[in-house]
């Protein structure tokens, strides 16, 4: 081979390449929690400088968006409802999950509910805005987000990998079998999928299976030649935990031999933090894009009376995450509240 088109084989080849993890600073820290009484954070670090912010409300009947310059602002920060359930029929309940996505000049904002009068016949559905800033605009309703059969589903997220959308979601298998699953399938455009989606990972550990037989939440990171995806399992009180599957960042994303799982989560309760319950996250970074962050929910109590989803106080938290020598992420264990974050 030419010398010349050597150097653009090597250009082409780094191009196409994940970005490296950002050389963590994991001395940083938050004040933690950054919202209370919210659950399934997630933040859209946007380029205008704002960190978008939505969760789970605990009354679960509306959607509602703020923004501030820094994660330590966000629990200052004025809350809109962009959106309420309805009274009656679908979208009528159980209002859970949202994620905020800025996909070909326009927002959408994808979010599990239930029906007002089947509670939990919950499903997957998409609102639409046009405008620049999401707080402003009209907030349209694109309805239900099929995923090829008709079940509990949940958590969906989407990210772009290789000139390539995909949507990542909860749902009970198709068979009807126990427990939620993660699936996996190629988007065409925001509002509908490629099929056939594929099973990525069901609960087969004992971690996995604790009070529920659960896999949910996925949250995608692509760093280090790697496709990273958490997701979180077993109930929601202390037994909730953080797992991770990872790919090969140039590997078929929808074959399921592509991923490995591990076998032990990647974050649980921590009696010495006195943080219980962490999982359903998403990430961002700092404002300079230096350090990787994940933010999610935990309690700092164990022990809940009566039905743990019930309980309202699963709090907003973030974290800078490690990296280790081979690439891969170490979240360590869920850090203590504290009231003021130290300088950064």
């Amino acid at each position: 081979m030419k010398p010349v088109a050597l150097l653009m084989l090597c250009l082409s080849l780094a191009a196409c390449q994940a970005p490296p993890a950002p050389a963590a600073d994991t001395d940083i820290s938050f004040a933690n929690p950054l919202v209370r009484q919210r659950a399934d954070p997630h933040v859209t670090l946007h380029p205008d400088g704002w960190y978008y912010f939505t969760a789970t409300v605990p009354e679960y009947d509306r959607i509602e968006l703020r923004r501030a310059r820094s994660l330590d602002e966000l629990g200052k920060a004025e809350a809109k409802v962009i959106w309420r359930k309805h009274a009656s029929g679908e979208m009528g309940a159980h209002i859970w999950a949202p994620e905020l996505h800025r996909i070909d000049g326009k927002w959408y904002l994808y979010f599990s509910a239930g029906r007002a009068d089947k509670v939990w016949d919950i499903r997957l559905y998409v609102l639409e805005n046009g405008a620049e800033n999401p707080l402003e605009g009209e907030w349209i309703e694109r309805g239900q987000l099929k995923t090829g059969w008709e079940s509990f589903a949940l958590d969906a997220t989407t990210f772009a990998h290789r000139g390539q959308r995909y949507l990542s979601w909860t749902q009970v298998a198709a068979d009807g079998s126990k427990g939620t699953n993660i699936y996996l399938a190629k988007m065409d455009g925001p509002l509908a999928i490629r099929q056939p989606a594929v099973l990525l990972t069901r609960p087969e550990h004992d971690w996995e299976r604790r009070g529920h037989l659960v896999n949910e939440a996925p949250a995608v990171l692509v760093r280090n030649g790697r496709v990273l995806m958490t997701y979180s399992a077993s109930a929601t009180d202390a037994n909730y935990a953080l797992g991770l599957l990872w790919a090969r960042e140039d590997a078929d994303l929808l074959d399921p031999a592509s991923w490995t799982k591990s076998p032990q989560p990647v974050m649980r309760s921590s009696e010495g933090a006195k943080q219980y319950g962490p999982g359903h996250n998403s990430f961002t970074t700092s404002p300079d894009g230096k350090t990787d962050i994940l933010v999610y929910h935990a309690r700092n109590y164990r022990d809940i009376a009566g039905e743990p989803l019930r309980d309202p106080n699963r709090h907003t938290r973030a974290q800078a995450i490690g990296w280790r020598a081979d690439g891969m992420p170490d979240f360590g264990e869920p850090v203590a509240d504290r009231e003021v974050a130290s300088e950064r």
